[in-house]
This record gives C-alpha cells, structure tokens and sequence, in this order.
C-alpha cells in the first residue's frame, strides 16, 4: 500500500534506521543522504519517509510530500553550497530507476551540460 513501509525496500530501511546512510538532512516527512556511488562532487539523494514507488505516484497520492521532497532537495544544495544544481527524478526502470521508492538525486559541483548524458 502507497505511503506504507515496504519490508524489501532499501530506502525504507533507511528511513528506519535498519540500514546506514550518510545523513545530511532531516525533516518531518523527507530524508537526505549521500549517494553510495556519486556521479557528481555533490549527489544526494532526497526521499519521502512514506513509501510511494515512484515520482509520478507521490504527486498524484500526496502533492504535500512531492512539495516537501522538492522544498529539502533546495535546502540540500543551499547547505552543500551549490548556487547551480540539477534535480533528477528517474521514473521506471528504462529511465534508470533501481530503488522503487520515490527519490530526487541532487547533482552539482561539475559542469552540468544540456542535454545529459
């Protein structure tokens, strides 16, 4: 069920403490911690505490929750210095998406070119 922990979800099992995480930002409803494997000087990973498998369906079943995962990956970038970031949300596995719970990467400290990739 939608904003309900999943037992086989890694970043559940952050929010809950079950499995460690580089932590570098907590509110009431979002955690932010480092990526285990960057792809910029500075990329953090923005997530709801509530489950919702992806960015599609955290808007459409809590738009709150989407606007405070939008509002901390902000204050993310603002506290690691970023004044230029990219925010990225991969929605399926053809798009890259391998953890299905709903995350925002923070990207910056590189040179970041349109169009990616």
């Amino acid at each position: 069920m939608a904003g309900e922990p999943q037992a086989d979800c890694l970043f559940c099992k952050i929010v809950a403490g079950d499995v460690p995480a580089t932590l570098v930002h907590e509110t009431a409803t979002t955690v932010a911690f480092r990526d285990i494997n960057p792809q910029a000087p500075t990329h953090v990973l923005v997530i709801p505490r509530a489950h919702h498998r992806d960015a599609a369906s955290l808007a459409a079943a809590d738009p709150q929750a989407a606007a405070d995962v939008l509002r901390a990956a902000g204050e993310v970038a603002a506290a690691e210095g970023a004044e230029a970031y990219r925010l990225v949300f991969n929605t399926g596995a053809g798009a890259g998406q391998t953890v299905f719970h709903a995350h925002v990467h923070v990207l910056a400290g590189r040179g970041l070119e349109w169009p990616p990739g």
